[in-house]
């Protein structure tokens, strides 16, 4: 049954609302606060930490959390020491996050991940050429064991390959339930895989996969559609960013593409439409853009906004009910107790960028939690 947003022409919506629950497909959220997805590169065999458990579970006082993005197979991996779910050693050392994130009454979905162009020989298997829909080489550096080196022409994929890349996605959904997650959120924002498909900046194929709007959003629907038969119920959400440049991608013309995309995604099951509003970590506003409220009253069921919410703007959108949920990236990272903060309207941990990517406790598991005061 597909989640309705049957709130979406109430434009009283209280500021209270933010804090509020609300359901997801089987799932009663305590807040409409979401911890996004955050790579932190901290899982130098690719699997789950004892840290990480840790991490997540400061954290389980979101209204949900989206996990960091696990690689779906040897081929999907981009950035070193990040996770994967594609092996049973990977889905056996993600369960005591899930449960000790369930321990504190949390919810957790993973998010499911393939880099496609974003990544190096260096990390593929093999030292294999990363693969993407085109021979295009982006203008970015890839993350090594060694450090960033410079991003190659990728090896364009053969039409023969993508239902593989299908049934990547599909194993990667069953591993991310048999590990305790209660649900996934596919990744097709950011110049990852699903992105360079859908935008003609990436995509320069001429078969049932290039070319026209059609076309392009092709692999994308077939991947949603396969992943929400196995996360049923309202357990999958999409990820998308249809105007950010990250990854050196670009389109020419973007809004017939992501409205498109919307108006098929309301024939598949999927609990959320987790949409970056600009430019991934960065400006709101883009030059070439479109106005993506068009994608909100198009999408008939709930949609979380992403990137640069602050607490005024998160309840902004709430007040003009423009988005149901608000996803908080760097803030999470500082804070662990985001929630609590924000509704106290209590100061909030500066982020330490020097500490975002590798490394160990500093930065990941040590940021202060809000003192509580006890009577005397």
């Amino acid at each position: 049954m597909k989640t309705i947003n049957s709130s979406i022409n109430d434009t009283n919506v209280p500021e209270t609302a933010l804090f509020s629950p609300v359901e997801i497909g089987p799932y009663a959220l305590t807040s409409r606060i979401v911890m996004a997805p955050l790579t932190r590169a901290r899982s130098p065999e690719s699997i789950a930490t004892s840290m990480m458990r840790e991490y997540y579970a400061q954290r389980a006082s979101a209204g949900l959390i989206i996990s960091e993005g696990l690689n779906i197979s040897p081929q999907a991996v981009g950035y070193a020491f990040t996770p994967g779910i594609w092996t049973a050693e990977q889905v056996e050392s993600w369960r005591p996050v899930t449960s000790a994130v369930h321990d504190k009454g949390g919810r957790i979905f993973a998010q499911l991940w393939h880099v496609g162009r974003v990544s190096h020989p260096d990390v593929q298997l093999d030292g294999t050429l990363p693969v993407a829909p085109s021979a295009v080489r982006p203008n970015v550096e890839a993350f090594t064991a060694e450090g960033k080196k410079p991003a190659l022409t990728p090896r364009a994929l053969r039409i023969d390959e993508l239902p593989g890349i299908v049934a990547d996605y599909e194993q990667a959904a069953r591993n991310a339930l048999e590990a305790g997650f209660d649900g996934v959120e596919i990744h097709a924002a950011n110049g990852y895989l699903l992105d360079q498909f859908m935008r003609d900046g990436a995509n320069k194929r001429t078969d049932a996969y290039g070319g026209s709007v059609e076309n392009r959003i092709r692999l994308t629907l077939e991947v949603t559609k396969a992943v929400a038969a196995i996360c049923d119920g309202g357990r999958t959400g999409l990820r998308i960013s249809p105007v950010s440049t990250a990854s050196d991608l670009s389109d020419s013309n973007p809004e017939p593409v992501f409205t498109a995309l919307v108006d098929e995604l309301n024939n598949v099951d999927i609990a959320y439409l987790h949409v970056v509003e600009g430019v991934t970590g960065g400006s709101r506003s883009v030059e070439g853009g479109f106005d993506l409220n068009i994608l909100r009253q198009r999408f008939n069921g709930l949609y979380m906004a992403n990137n640069g919410y602050d607490l005024d703007l998160a309840l902004s959108a709430r007040r003009s009910n423009s988005a149901d949920l608000i996803a908080f990236g760097r803030p999470y990272i500082a804070n662990p107790d985001l929630v609590t903060r924000l509704e106290q309207d209590a100061p909030l941990n500066p982020f330490d960028g020097a500490t975002a990517y590798g490394g160990g406790a500093e930065g990941y598991i040590d940021y202060p939690f809000l003192a509580v005061n006890t009577p005397d």
